[in-house]
């Protein structure tokens, strides 16, 4: 009797075993953070032998920076479906207040919906200022770089003066960064997402009231 043939795939086209990698470690991040991106695992669920890994990711934390950058980009993703769905008019005021609360929205709605893929997104330190590489977002923007963008349209509507422009972000993303934390890490732990939802909601109108004059 024949033996039964294997269905791994042993060989791939240039580009397809990295590609292969970093979608099984970005799987493994949905499913568990950080601490479950294992390069040894991506391979074996790829069906590779674990040498075939480092032509493409030297490391453990070579493969974790890649899939923190695709978390990333999926954040950077969501958050422009939902600034896309704020439709510029002839109120420039109403327009920027809304793509800024859209930014909260979107962040704050990422993280409760995928919250291995956001805690894997700030696992290590990202370079805000930079270039993502893997950034599939349209307008090629980080999460930070989108909400730079909503800022700046608060200040071109006479919402921000020059002065309290500077470093608006900061002040901004860590409202927002911190509830998803107390949610994900913290005391509301336990509180329903519902809640939390509503909460977000009061909180990214709370800080366009903060930041705006």
């Amino acid at each position: 009797m024949p033996k039964a043939t294997s269905t791994k795939r042993k060989t791939f086209r240039h580009g397809d075993l990295r590609n292969a990698l970093l979608a099984a470690g970005l799987e493994m991040a949905r499913k568990g953070g950080p601490d479950a991106v294992v390069l040894r695992e991506a391979t074996r669920q790829v069906g590779v032998a674990p040498n075939a890994a480092y032509r493409h990711f030297a490391n453990q934390a070579d493969l974790l920076d890649a899939v923190r950058s695709a978390c990333i980009s999926q954040l950077a993703a969501a958050i422009e479906a939902e600034l896309a769905a704020v439709k510029a008019g002839r109120d420039k005021k109403l327009y920027a207040r809304r793509s800024l609360m859209a930014v909260g929205r979107a962040y704050l709605c990422f993280a409760m919906r995928e919250p291995g893929m956001f805690r894997t997104a700030f696992s290590v330190i990202p370079d805000i200022h930079g270039d993502n590489k893997a950034n599939t977002a349209s307008l090629g923007l980080n999460p930070f770089q989108l909400l730079s963008m909503a800022l700046d349209r608060m200040l071109d509507a006479g919402l921000l003066s020059k002065k309290d422009r500077q470093g608006a972000e900061f002040l901004a993303w860590s409202s927002v960064h911190g509830l998803a934390l107390l949610k994900l890490e913290g005391p509301l732990h336990a509180m329903p997402v519902e809640a939390i939802e509503a909460l977000g909601e009061r909180l990214v109108q709370m800080v366009e009231r903060g930041i705006s004059q």
